[in-house]
């Protein structure tokens, strides 16, 4: 299994066999892989039993908030798929992030990180929601939260990423969507890095969808982009 790549490849696709088609074209030691709500919506542990069985790390991207009970329930099935990490929404509270964190105490538990607040959203967004707060701030607040719950990191923009690394130690893991080559588009996504500012900052890991995905040639862009940060 991967054990050192700092690249997650988001597998946004909507079939099966788009997907499984870039898993083939990528390797186990170059990269990890990201299943996200479209995805196992359509096709569910079925395919991350495929992907698991490919070698390669799966951080199974759901998202979970609800209920602190139906919330631990949820990572403990999504451990049962063999998952290397998988993730739940900061907003949804400490103690839901506690039950969580409880339910996965084996010595084999996949790793269990939080949502802060999405790279797709901004300043506007707190005002519409009557937060008074910047998207740092927020960020900050549920990066601590989600620390004080004996979480393993959170998922936020690598332009928080210097704060939050200064202020919750080396050990924190820092996963990094919103990441685009210098020459890309910035799309839905209003907070963005290049990999190399990403590490500079102090990500953890990296997750990359179109850059890779939509390329010519995808493992090239990977092997390009290993070689960029390492």
């Amino acid at each position: 299994m991967s054990q050192t790549s700092p690249i997650i490849v988001a597998l946004d696709f909507s079939t099966e066999k788009e997907a499984i088609n870039l898993v083939d074209q990528l390797e186990p030691q170059l990269c990890r892989l990201k299943v996200g709500k479209e995805l196992f919506t359509r096709f569910g542990p079925t395919l991350v039993n495929k992907l698991v069985a490919k070698n390669f790390d799966v951080f199974l991207d759901l998202k979970y908030h609800d209920i602190p009970n139906t919330v631990a329930q949820a990572c403990l099935a999504a451990a049962d798929l063999g998952v290397w990490m998988l993730n739940v929404h900061a907003l949804g509270g400490e103690k839901m992030m506690v039950a969580a964190r409880d339910a996965l105490s084996s010595d084999d538990a996949p790793l269990l990180i939080a949502v802060t607040w999405l790279t797709s959203s901004g300043q506007a967004e707190l005002d519409a929601l009557g937060i008074k707060a910047t998207p740092q701030e927020m960020v900050s607040r549920l990066a601590v939260m989600t620390k004080n719950a004996g979480l393993d990191g959170v998922v936020c923009s690598a332009q928080e990423a210097p704060m939050l690394r200064k202020n919750l130690g080396d050990e924190f893991y820092l996963v990094t969507p919103g990441i685009r080559l210098s020459d890309a588009k910035s799309d839905d996504q209003c907070r963005v890095v290049t990999p190399q500012k990403a590490i500079q900052d102090g990500a953890s890991h990296l997750v990359i969808g179109r850059p890779i995905t939509q390329a010519e040639d995808p493992y090239k862009v990977l092997q390009e982009i290993v070689k960029s940060i390492a």
